[in-house]
Formats: C-alpha cells, sequence, structure tokens
C-alpha cells in the first residue's frame, strides 16, 4: 500500500511540471524549427544569384515538410500509444542526427537552366528534409500526448501551440538580429546541432511524463469526440492557406527592393506566427470583432499602392504591409481556432491546416511566377481574405452579385479598353489620378461593414493602379523565377524604360523632340551617362592600360554599357535572367546590345560560377548586378573577390555599381578589398540632379585596384575619394551583416 502510495504521489508530481515540461520542449523544438529556415536559406542564397525568390520557394519546401511531419503525428497518435509513439520518435530523431551538421548535399553544385524552383525544393529535401520533418512533427504529437497526460489542463492542449508559436517567433528574431552578425554559417550549424541533442532529452522526458498519465485517463469529451465533416476541413484549409500564401507575397514584395536576406525574411514570417500566439489561447489578445474592424483601414491603402506604388517611403510602405499581413493572419487565424475540433481530433485538425498552408505556399511560391506576369498573387490573397470576413457569403447569389458590381464595372472596361481605343495617361494625369484614388479609398471605408462590398472596391483598385499609370505606358511585361520585368514608355513616347521590380534598370530615348525616331548609336542614360562615374570608371582602366582587350560585366539590364565599348574591345556579359538577356538582345526594346557592341558574348547564368568557369582574362571587370534595387550580397563577398580576382589581368579594375536606397555598402567593398589586399575608390554622382528631364541617373560607385597606380587618371578626377573599410567586417559567404547595412545607411554613418 504504502509502495502505492509513493507511485501515486510520483506519478501526480510528474502531472504537475507536465505544462512547464511540455511548454519548454515545444518551446525549444520551435526554436530549432524556424532558426534552421533563415539559416539553410542563407547557406544556398548564393547559388541563385541572391534572388528573393530563393526564400519563397524555400518556405513552400517547408510548409511541404511540415505537411509530411504533421501527417506522421497523425499516424503515431492514432495507431500507437503515447509510451510507442515517443520510442519511434526517438528513433527519427536519432536517424535525423546522423544528417547533421546541416549543409549543402552533394550533387546539387549548378542550379539548371530551366526548372529552377522544382531543382531548389529537391536541395531542401535531401540537405534537410529529415531533421525539419522530424521537428516538425513535435508540436502536434507533444500535444496530443499532452491530451492523454490526465492533467487538468489537457482538455485544452491547443494553449501549447502558442508556447510553440512564441518559440518560433523568438528564433525568427533572434537570427537577423544576434545570431547572423555574431556567429559565421558553419558555427550556426554546430550549435543548432547541440540544440538538436538538447531537445532529444526534452522529448525523451515528454513522452515519459505523459505516457505515466496513460492513455486511459483521458477523458470522456475526447473520447466521444464527433469527426470531422467536409465543410469543417474544407474551412480548416481555406482559412490557413490564405495567410500562408500572404506571407509569401508580402516578404516578396518588401525584400525585392532591399535585400534577399534573413532580416527581411523573417520579419513577415515572425508576425504570421505571432497571430497563433495572439488567438490560439483562452482569452485571445484581440477579440475577433476589433481585428475585423480594423482591417479595411488597412486593406484600403493596399488597394491604391501595391501595383502602382513607387515605394518612395520604403519604411512606411514596408510596415502597412507588415500590419496588414498581421491583422489579415489575424482574422483568418482568429476565425481558424474557433473552428477548431475536440483535442481527440487534435492532429488531424493540424494536419488539414498543414495541408491548407502548403497549398497557399505553392499557389504564392511556385504557380505564381508561371500563371502571373506581375505579382497578382498578393493583391489576390488579400481579396481572398476579405471573402472569408464573416458575413461575405451571406444571402442569395443575386444579392452577392450586387454587392461586387464595381469590380465587375472596373474589370470590364480593363478588358476592352485596349480593344477599342489607346490610352496614354500624360503626367499631367497625376493628380487628377490621385485625387480619384484617394476617392475610392474613402468608398472603401464608408462600404467597411460589408465585406463583399469592400473586396469589390480593393479589387477596382488593384486593376485600376496595375493597369493604367500616368505618364508611362507599359510595352511588355515579364515575369521570370528572378523578378518582373516591365518595359515602359513615357507618356509621350520619348524615352524607352527597362523596370525591374520598382527600380529602372536603363533608359533609351527613342524619339526625338519633334517625334521621329531616333537613329544610330543610343546613347545611354541612367546610371550609365556618358561623365559617370561608371563612365569614369571605364575611360580611368582605358587610359590605366592603354587599351581594354577584354571586359566584362556582370549584370546586362537593358544593355547601357555595351555603348560604352570602343572598335576592338571584346565585351562579355554574365546575366542570370533568361527574361533579361531576351529583353535586352530585342533591338525592338532597346538598340544598345545590337547597335554598339553586336559581338558582344552574353553568358546565362550566375557570375560567380560563370565567370569563374570562364577561360579569359579580363582588363576590366563591371558589377552591375541588381534584383529591383537589391544588390545580391553574395557578390560583395570575400570569395567573390577572390574569383573576380582570379580572373583579372594584373593592372586590371573591378568596378563596383553600388548605388542603393537602404543599405551603406561603399564601407562594405572597401572591407572586403583591404581583406583582400586591394586598395578602394568611391565617388557618389552629384552632377545627375535632372532625372525628369535628362535621365542622368546619380550613381555610387567602388573601384578596386590591386596598386594605387593602376587608378589612372582616377585618383585625380574631381568626386573620387579614397575608402577606409573603419569598424566594418569583410563580408564572406560565410558571414555577412545586412542590418548594420541598413543601420549606417539610415544613420548617415
Amino acid at each position: 500500500m504504502a509502495l502505492h502510495d509513493q507511485t501515486v504521489s510520483r506519478d501526480s508530481a510528474y502531472l504537475r511540471l507536465a505544462p512547464a515540461l511540455f511548454a519548454v520542449t515545444l518551446f525549444s523544438s520551435a526554436l530549432l524549427l524556424f532558426a534552421v529556415q533563415p539559416m539553410f536559406t542563407k547557406m544556398v542564397l548564393p547559388m541563385l544569384g541572391g534572388a528573393p525568390s530563393v526564400w519563397s520557394v524555400a518556405m513552400v519546401f517547408f510548409q511541404g515538410a511540415l505537411l509530411i511531419g504533421y501527417a506522421y503525428a497523425h499516424l503515431l497518435a492514432r495507431t500507437l500509444s503515447v509510451a510507442q509513439s515517443a520510442l519511434v520518435h526517438l528513433i527519427v530523431l536519432a536517424a535525423a542526427a546522423l544528417t547533421l551538421p546541416i549543409g549543402i548535399a552533394q550533387g546539387f553544385a549548378a542550379p539548371p537552366s530551366t526548372g529552377v524552383g522544382l531543382w531548389l525544393v529537391a536541395l531542401f529535401a535531401v540537405s534537410i528534409g529529415l531533421p525539419f520533418a522530424a521537428l516538425s512533427a513535435s508540436a502536434p504529437l507533444l500535444q496530443s500526448w499532452f491530451a492523454t497526460s490526465g492533467h487538468p489542463q489537457a482538455r485544452n492542449p491547443y494553449v501549447l501551440y502558442a508556447a510553440s508559436n512564441l518559440g518560433s517567433f523568438a528564433a525568427l528574431l533572434l537570427y537577423p538580429l544576434v545570431l547572423e552578425s555574431m556567429l559565421t554559417l558553419h558555427a550556426q550549424a554546430w550549435a543548432w546541432s547541440v540544440g538538436f541533442a538538447g531537445l532529444a532529452v526534452l522529448v525523451a522526458t515528454a513522452g515519459m511524463v505523459a505516457a505515466r498519465g496513460g492513455d486511459a485517463r483521458a477523458s470522456a469529451d475526447v473520447v466521444a469526440a464527433e469527426p470531422a465533416t467536409l465543410a469543417d476541413r474544407l474551412g480548416w484549409i481555406a482559412l490557413a492557406a490564405i495567410p500562408a500564401g500572404l506571407v509569401i507575397a508580402v516578404t516578396a514584395y518588401i525584400s525585392t527592393d532591399v535585400a534577399a536576406a534573413p532580416l527581411l525574411w523573417v520579419l513577415p514570417l515572425a508576425l504570421y506566427l505571432l497571430t497563433f500566439v495572439a488567438v490560439f489561447r483562452e482569452r485571445p489578445w484581440f477579440s475577433q470583432r476589433v481585428v475585423i474592424g480594423i482591417v479595411p483601414f488597412l486593406v484600403a491603402p493596399l488597394a491604391i499602392t501595391l501595383l502602382g506604388g513607387d515605394r518612395e517611403y520604403w519604411l512606411a510602405t514596408m510596415a502597412v504591409n507588415l500590419l496588414a499581413l498581421f491583422v489579415l493572419a489575424l482574422s483568418c487565424h482568429g476565425e481558424l481556432y474557433a473552428r477548431r475540433p475536440a483535442p481527440s481530433r487534435l492532429t488531424e485538425f493540424y494536419l488539414w491546416t498543414s495541408l491548407g498552408g502548403v497549398i497557399g505556399g505553392v499557389f504564392a511560391g511556385l504557380l505564381a511566377p508561371y500563371l502571373f506576369s506581375r505579382t497578382y498573387e498578393y493583391p489576390i490573397l488579400v481579396t481572398a481574405a476579405l471573402f472569408a470576413l464573416p458575413g461575405a457569403f451571406v444571402g442569395a447569389p443575386a444579392l452577392f452579385l450586387k454587392r461586387i458590381w464595381p469590380a465587375l464595372v472596373v474589370a470590364a472596361v480593363a478588358i476592352v479598353q485596349p480593344h477599342l481605343f489607346e490610352l496614354r495617361l500624360s503626367a499631367s494625369a497625376v493628380l487628377p489620378f490621385q485625387i480619384m484614388l484617394v476617392a475610392l479609398v474613402g468608398w472603401m471605408l464608408l462600404q467597411r461593414y460589408d465585406p463583399v462590398r469592400l473586396a469589390a472596391l480593393a479589387v477596382s483598385g488593384f486593376i485600376i493602379t496595375g493597369v493604367w499609370q500616368p505618364g508611362l505606358n507599359v510595352i511588355e511585361t515579364a515575369r521570370s523565377f528572378f523578378g518582373v520585368h516591365r518595359v515602359v514608355e513615357t507618356s509621350d513616347g520619348s524615352y524607352r524604360l527597362l523596370h525591374h521590380g520598382t527600380t529602372i534598370h536603363g533608359a533609351e530615348r527613342v524619339r526625338d523632340a519633334d517625334g521621329a525616331r531616333v537613329t544610330g548609336r543610343p546613347e545611354p542614360l541612367t546610371y550609365y551617362y556618358f561623365g559617370g562615374p561608371i563612365s569614369e570608371s571605364v575611360a580611368a582602366a582605358r587610359s590605366g592600360q592603354g587599351s581594354l582587350n577584354s571586359v566584362a560585366v556582370v549584370g546586362l539590364g537593358a544593355g547601357s554599357l555595351a555603348c560604352h565599348a570602343k572598335p576592338g574591345e571584346a565585351w562579355t556579359f554574365f546575366e542570370i535572367d533568361p527574361e533579361v538577356v531576351r529583353i535586352a538582345g530585342d533591338p525592338a526594346m532597346f538598340r544598345f546590345l545590337s547597335d554598339c557592341a553586336p559581338d558582344a558574348k552574353v553568358v546565362l547564368g550566375d557570375a560567380r560560377l560563370t565567370l569563374a568557369a570562364s577561360a579569359q582574362r579580363y582588363d576590366l571587370i563591371v558589377l552591375d548586378a541588381f534584383s529591383s534595387d537589391a544588390i545580391p550580397t553574395h557578390l560583395l563577398t570575400r570569395e567573390a573577390l577572390r574569383g573576380y580576382l582570379a580572373r583579372l589581368t594584373p593592372r586590371g579594375l573591378i568596378v563596383f555599381h553600388i548605388s542603393n536606397r537602404h543599405m551603406e555598402l561603399a564601407k562594405v567593398v572597401a572591407a572586403v578589398g583591404a581583406a583582400e589586399g586591394l586598395s578602394t575608390l568611391v565617388k557618389a554622382d552629384d552632377k545627375a540632379t535632372q532625372f525628369v528631364t535628362d535621365f542622368h541617373a546619380a550613381a555610387l560607385v567602388a573601384v578596386l585596384a590591386r596598386d594605387a597606380a593602376d587608378f589612372g587618371p582616377l585618383a585625380q578626377t574631381p568626386g573620387w575619394h579614397r575608402e577606409s573599410a573603419d569598424a566594418v567586417v569583410a563580408w564572406t559567404d560565410d558571414y555577412s551583416d545586412i542590418m548594420g547595412a541598413i543601420l549606417r545607411k539610415k544613420l548617415g554613418r
């Protein structure tokens, strides 16, 4: 009898510790799970040219692996006892540990020219698939164990999901703000392996505590739970798919102009996860009524800026988009939690919501680049979130059509207008156009209590700003894995421009003031105008060496730099995006290549790989690669510079075009150059101040040389100065500090 009392007392002590133990284990599991996401994606980033789409595809993989993990957890929970499932899970964790430390798997040295997205998914699956899926199973599995533990709080194990998502949130903030700047990727991988081992101990302990509780002590309401209906499952899928797709769309939207880097990857994902913490609890942080009331005030500005805004005020734009993501995800996840089943259906519930996450991720990350010529997935998902609001589908179908008539009218006009007449909105139409958009926002706010009418007006805003833009006429829009490219003309037909994202990547004058077509050798404009810093750099390299036999340019754009070539010089362009190669090579679009350097060679692929594979040595290497306004960080590392130096002639120059609205990169280039024994000159253009009239853009340029004498006349040219790295640490493939570069830019250091 005494022995029995001791056993009961011991079991009671275990149960008292159960909530804290399970919360800590779930927190730790999520911490590891979401730390590995930015860490491994950063490892892969250099292989794909630093494109923001890498993170979008990575998110699809993570959601797919999460689905596999949840299916595995559901299978264990339905077929095995707690003790048996704990043993199986520990074996799986041990097998995953054999693949550590994480790293890029063999056989993935270079991406293919087509099917990059699927290749990237395969790379992630082979490299980290097993440990990620094993970790992802922990959340539903541990919650199901806790539900059968016999603890009084086991009646609502869903609250433990908040602890899991809090761990995810912590990981996503710690990585870019602390870990990325403190540890190299190699050190991060080993630290993560140690954490994985510690987690296995916590899982074993939690399994033991739950097994002592026993399945027999599961409460009666859990045992008698009603099976989920088809409507229940479809609702779970939809409410999970919309926010999952939104987080990918928002991430691509805000990171395109800054940098494909963990800092801007994790902010949207952290907010997305925080919504689970906020609503998966007995008392949500915000009532659903308050959340729904805020939605119109964030969607209204999005409706007139997503497709037509120039993002001049980047911080404000980013804040609005992140807040909108947070509130729309809150509304969907709040409804999802309200529809949760009894604890005995917990693993099934997570399985279906995970499937929804995969569907949303596949749509936004894999299908959208092939389905749409622009980033239409973002406004589509915003509209879907509005239709998911309560009351959207109340009433007869005829009433629904009556409520969406504004969108139907605007869509019909947008479809038929190009077939009936040409509409060119001049720059003078900007003010009336903006007044109309403000009026539309006001109308949306007046209709904020009707989710269907609100959605219809938002769609109207998306269509109006996406189809008609005063001052510009779209010639062609093309989309690839690396972004959206638009060829546009000014409303008077004088200039043709190439946009990537929100940044101009080249401009050509196509008509004179009298409207006649411009003939002859085109003049390079924007950053590449004659007399600008890039032009001076090319001239200095030519003067210092007597002549230029061969020149390498990383980044093609519209091909503007081709018109800096002289007869007898062999110029080679290295470009990763096939759509850019097609556009620049088409004389009907731009004539720089065809008229200035028709014999120039264009090499398709990531320049880090293709330039290194070249047998040629170059007198001048120009780094002019951009993704919208963001410079791929893997082109600014010591390893990258060593590759350039291996292809550079003894007295050659390396020119970095580092114009950027959001990061201070001159000191980064100087630090990398100094680490490799090079001198650096930098110039910030102060002459190009009349862009709207002459299309000359002010460039920030850094030039590196082995010897100061190789700069030629550049050192004496006004505006050029020696750049020191100060306290900036040279970036490597293993280490970069994006946050530091952003802060230096914003603080003017």
